[in-house]
């Protein structure tokens, strides 16, 4: 198993140079809510270029790596995002790309993996997390971009931190969707550097919450899951190299309900009219219920990646199957 350790405020200023021609400084806008229980700020990473934070962790692996290592190519085992993320930087610089996704990918997130030009392969779920634990993938050239368990991935998705510190210096508390522990740990990596009080919380969804269980247990545990809407976030346990990062990094997860993943991604819509995906809901539906607690509470809106049916599901309100 890979040993990780926490990036340092230095690796993620240096992704903050790296990435000042490649990322956009998304903007940090407060929800339009009279009466909810925060006061609750959006961080718009679903303004990427890609549609997904993701833009910022693939890319300052790929830009900090040796130029002839790049060449021979890059690939990447992601359920949308990411994938997207390392097939536009590869686009951008010029190296071949390749994808292995999970048999429950989104279309929408596919077509587009394809029209950045990567190369998709499909694989059973439980075949994708196995590649995902053990990094290796038959027939795949080039060098692995991990979709969260990689120092120069987690160094880039800090970058949204130091924005928002910037932004909002008196925010009290940061919420993200907690899927690999990629984007929650990079945050948290930052803020514990700059302001330790400000507290950091995972998101995570009532179909496949493993690191709230395993917070609950004080140790690793296996959980259910099942495939819902919410994709990109969610499995049966808490991926080994990520637990003792997440474990000492965040101050809780945070779980949330498939009809209040809904419901946040209709008030969004109405309210300040954005498309978030169901990843990039589920912190805001969490500090609706107000599990975030009371005061300045930003969630990072990961992405708009949303397959146009189960928008147009939630916009109607229902849960979107």
């Amino acid at each position: 198993m890979t040993r990780l350790e926490a990036v340092t405020l230095a690796e993620i200023q240096a992704a903050q140079r790296r990435l000042a021609a490649t990322a956009l400084r998304t903007p940090l806008v407060q929800l339009n809510v009279e009466d909810a229980p925060a006061e609750i700020w959006l961080k718009l990473e679903n303004l990427q270029p890609v549609g997904s934070f993701k833009i910022r962790g693939a890319s300052n692996a790929m830009l900090a790596m040796d130029p002839a290592e790049l060449q021979r190519g890059v690939w990447t085992a992601s359920a949308g995002n990411m994938a997207q993320g390392v097939a536009w930087q590869a686009r951008r610089l010029g190296v071949p790309c390749t994808v292995i996704a999970p048999d429950d990918a989104p279309a929408v997130k596919l077509a587009a993996i394809r029209r950045l030009g990567a190369q998709v392969r499909q694989v059973p779920f439980t075949a994708y997390q196995a590649i995902q634990r053990t990094r290796r993938a038959n027939g795949v050239a080039g060098r692995l971009i991990h979709p969260f368990a990689d120092p120069s991935v987690m160094a880039g998705n800090g970058t949204i931190a130091l924005e928002i510190l910037e932004d909002l210096p008196d925010v009290e508390a940061v919420v993200a969707p907690y899927g690999g522990g990629g984007l929650s740990c990079g945050l948290a990596a930052a803020v514990r550097a700059l302001r330790p009080g400000v507290r950091v919380y995972g998101a995570e969804v009532e179909t496949g919450a493993p690191l709230a269980a395993s917070l609950a247990a004080g140790h690793p545990v296996v959980t259910g899951y099942r495939a819902s809407f919410v994709s990109g976030i969610g499995a049966p346990f808490v991926f080994p190299e990520m637990w003792p990062l997440a474990s000492r990094l965040l101050d809780g997860s945070l779980v949330a309900t498939l009809a209040e993943v809904a419901g946040a991604i209709k008030l969004m819509a109405e309210r300040n009219h954005l498309i978030a995906e169901g990843a990039a809901a589920v912190p805001v539906a969490a500090a609706l219920a107000g599990r975030a607690g009371r005061g300045r509470v930003v969630c990072v809106v990961t992405g708009g990646n949303i397959d146009s049916g189960q928008l147009l599901q939630a916009l109607q309100g229902r849960v979107p199957e």
